[in-house]
């Protein structure tokens, strides 16, 4: 189905990184959501009014307020499609991430409203009544959503969007919630058991894990988290796969919304070699990283002494004593020597892991002293560093 729509309705469906084929797909689910939701909210409210069912109609009002979502998705989706301006250069994708977090607290308002309409109805039971009809719309809903729920997850994953996968996670806990009032329908039929609002109540926590679930991983991206790791991998091989590379470091990946990552990073080059080979080299793979993940790449040349036999090894027995006595995560680079007649400055980053307690000037103290302990004539000169992958 989604194939379906997908050919007869988005030119260029194929083409998920163009910014115009992501906003027709987005304007097509929010689309198909309103309409959906809508529908279903109709049948339930003629079920609710059929059998009395405070569960019924209160999942008819949870489904309303999933075309609300929707409504919020569509558009989440064309605001992200704006072109970048000058106070956002580097444009709105974001949107999306705020839209998937809109449509998680309207998620979590509806599990609150039907919680206080359960809690009303165990303390106040009324009958409920089964009707075939009112049977059949709940069946028919529960498939719908889960149609829905496929629908948005596939979708979520072939455009990299949570609010879409929000909606996804949305009309499973949707669908589960409507089996449980059918169940509930059923029980109360053949056996006289009224569990009507414990049905309720049941269904509201599972709204509230679905809501709660979402925003979390919408929030996420809005606080800047960690890029995945197999990017990270990927383009720490793609760099040093390259022979005029030594070393990488200071790699931090910005994401400004599905498909607009900013990829920055030090790549270390023989400070002997031919500069403008060097230069064409990087440039390469800046191009090569754009076109394979989609991304703006900076990558800043960090020329180091590759030809001095005293480097390596002072390099190797400073980093063993710092890590052995400071922390085992603590890795250095951008290393170097330069001698004086008085004094030789021992230069280098220290970049230290995320759960390192020690302040910064208090690690350079310390790591002062490790070197000066190794020779009186050596003065460190340390940069404290942060990883961000």
């Amino acid at each position: 189905m989604i194939a379906f729509l997908a050919r007869k309705f988005i030119p260029d469906h194929t083409n998920t990184g163009s910014s115009a084929v992501r906003t027709a797909y987005g304007m097509l689910a929010g689309i198909l959501g309103i309409v959906l939701n809508v529908l279903l909210c109709i049948g339930k409210l003629f079920a609710g009014t059929l059998t009395g069912s405070i569960a019924i109609t209160a999942d008819a009002v949870n489904n309303l307020s999933d075309a609300g979502s929707s409504v919020i998705t569509l558009i989440g989706f064309k605001f992200a499609a704006k072109k970048p301006d000058p106070h956002h250069p580097f444009g709105h994708g974001r949107a999306e991430y705020l839209a998937g977090l809109a449509v998680s607290l309207v998620i979590l308002l509806m599990g609150f409203e039907l919680l206080k309409s359960s809690v009303s109805k165990i303390l106040t039971p009324e009958p409920v009544t089964f009707q075939p009809v009112s049977a059949a719309i709940l069946i028919i809903s529960a498939f719908v959503k889960l149609y829905m729920s496929a629908f948005n997850r596939t979708l979520g994953k072939k455009l990299d969007s949570l609010s879409m996968q929000a909606t996804s996670a949305d009309c499973r806990s949707d669908a589960l919630a409507t089996s449980v009032v059918f169940i509930t329908m059923l029980i109360a039929h053949f056996t006289g058991a009224n569990i009507d609002g414990w049905a309720g109540l049941l269904v509201s926590f599972t709204i509230f894990w679905a809501g709660f679930t979402a925003a979390k991983e919408t929030i996420n991206p809005l606080l800047g988290q960690a890029p995945d790791p197999e990017l990270v991998e990927e383009i720490r091989d793609e760099v040093m796969s390259d022979p005029n590379v030594s070393g990488i470091h200071d790699l931090i990946v910005h994401d400004y919304g599905p498909g607009r990552r900013m990829v920055s990073l030090h790549a270390e080059v023989p400070a002997d070699g031919d500069i403008l080979a060097l230069h064409d080299a990087i440039d390469r793979l800046e191009r090569h990283l754009g076109e394979e993940h989609g991304c703006q790449t900076v990558i800043h040349m960090d020329p180091i002494i590759t030809n001095d036999e005293h480097v390596a090894p002072l390099k190797k027995r400073i980093t063993e004593r710092i890590q052995a006595e400071i922390d085992p995560g603590i890795q250095l680079h951008d290393f170097r020597i330069v001698t004086g007649p008085t004094h030789t400055n021992i230069i280098f980053d220290a970049v230290v892991p995320y759960n390192f307690r020690m302040a910064d000037p208090e690690l350079k103290k310390a790591i002062a002293s490790l070197i000066k302990a190794l020779d009186e004539t050596y003065f460190a000169v340390v940069t404290i560093d942060h990883q961000y992958t």
